[in-house]
C-alpha cells in the first residue's frame, strides 16, 4: 500500500540554496536537500487500484507552465512551533493547479482536503526547539527571496507508508501544457 502524495520538485539550484540556509537550532531536524518540494494534494495510505485511479486523474490536468518564486521563512505552531518553513509568492497559477489536484482527489474518492492549501517548503521539523536561536534565525532570513524559477510538470511522490518523511521517490511525472518534458509511466 503505498504512502502517496502529488507535488512540485524544486529546481537543484534552488534546493541547493534552501539548503545552504541550514544553521544548528536546538530542536530542529533539517530536511535533507534531496526532499526539499511544495506538496499539492496527500493522498495518503492508499491501495494501488486507488493510486492508479489518483494518477490517471491527475493526468487530466491541462494548465499551463507558470513562474513561481520563494519569498520570506516562516514558522507554523505559534507559541510551540512544528514547522520552519519558506513560503512562495502568491501565485494565482499555483492556486488553480491545487484546485485541481483537489478535485483529482475526490474523483477518485479521497475525503476532501480538512485544510486550506497553504503552499510552503518545509526546511524543518522543530520539537522542543530553542525559540531564541529560532528568533534570530527568522530576523536574519526575513527578506529570503528566490529567484523566479518555471514550474513546467508535477509529480506524483511516494514515501514509506505509515511513516511520512522520506526518501521521496517520484513515481510518476505530468508535464504541464506548454512543457518541454515528456510524460512518464506509474511504475516505469
Amino acid at each position: 500500500m503505498p504512502r502517496l502524495f502529488s507535488g512540485l520538485e524544486l529546481p537543484g539550484d534552488i534546493k541547493g540554496d534552501l539548503s545552504s540556509l541550514e544553521v544548528p537550532i536546538p530542536g530542529a531536524s533539517w530536511i535533507e536537500e534531496d526532499n526539499l518540494h511544495i506538496t499539492l494534494r496527500f493522498a495518503g495510505d492508499i491501495d494501488n487500484r486507488l493510486a492508479n485511479e489518483f494518477a490517471e486523474e491527475l493526468s487530466r490536468i491541462d494548465l499551463d507552465v507558470f513562474e513561481l518564486a520563494i519569498e520570506g521563512v516562516h514558522v507554523l505552531g505559534g507559541n510551540d512551533p512544528k514547522i520552519l518553513y519558506a513560503g512562495l509568492r502568491q501565485s494565482p497559477q499555483l492556486e488553480a493547479l491545487a484546485r485541481a489536484h483537489e478535485r483529482a482527489a475526490r474523483s477518485t474518492g479521497l475525503q476532501p482536503e480538512a485544510r486550506a492549501f497553504k503552499p510552503h517548503i518545509t526546511l524543518a521539523r522543530l520539537r522542543h526547539v530553542s525559540i531564541p536561536d529560532l528568533t534570530r534565525f527568522l530576523q536574519a532570513q526575513a527578506l529570503y527571496r528566490s529567484r523566479a524559477f518555471l514550474v513546467e510538470e508535477f509529480v506524483l511522490f511516494s514515501s514509506k507508508p505509515k511513516t511520512g518523511g522520506g526518501p521521496y521517490v517520484v513515481e510518476e511525472t505530468f508535464p504541464l501544457r506548454g512543457s518541454t518534458y515528456v510524460h512518464s509511466s506509474l511504475g516505469d
